[in-house]
């Protein structure tokens, strides 16, 4: 009995530490997202439409998930999209025409 509670604890314990990982780098790639987006837009190029940024944050914040919350890989995967929206090459918009 008692090995079987020791166990269980253990679990819990990993599970808890997983989780608290899985956290970080979901909120870490958030992070990235924000500071590309703001790069971007600083640097004049396009960043991509605004609800692919605005829906991965609030995918993040909200509490309805395809996967627990404690399970942030559906979560770290919808940021990684968003960043890679952001980043694929767009055509740069049209400048002043010269005479």
């Amino acid at each position: 009995m008692h090995t079987h509670v020791h166990m269980t604890g253990t679990v819990l314990v990993v599970a808890a530490v997983v989780a608290v990982a899985l956290l970080a780098l979901a909120v870490g790639l958030l992070l990235r997202l924000v500071r590309t987006r703001r790069t971007l837009r600083r640097a004049g190029l396009p960043t991509g439409p605004r609800w692919v940024f605005w829906g991965a944050v609030a995918y993040l914040v909200l509490p309805t998930d395809l996967l627990p919350d404690p399970v942030y890989l559906d979560d770290i995967g919808v940021l990684l999209l968003a960043l890679r929206s952001l980043r694929t090459p767009r055509p740069l918009p049209p400048g002043p025409s010269e005479p």
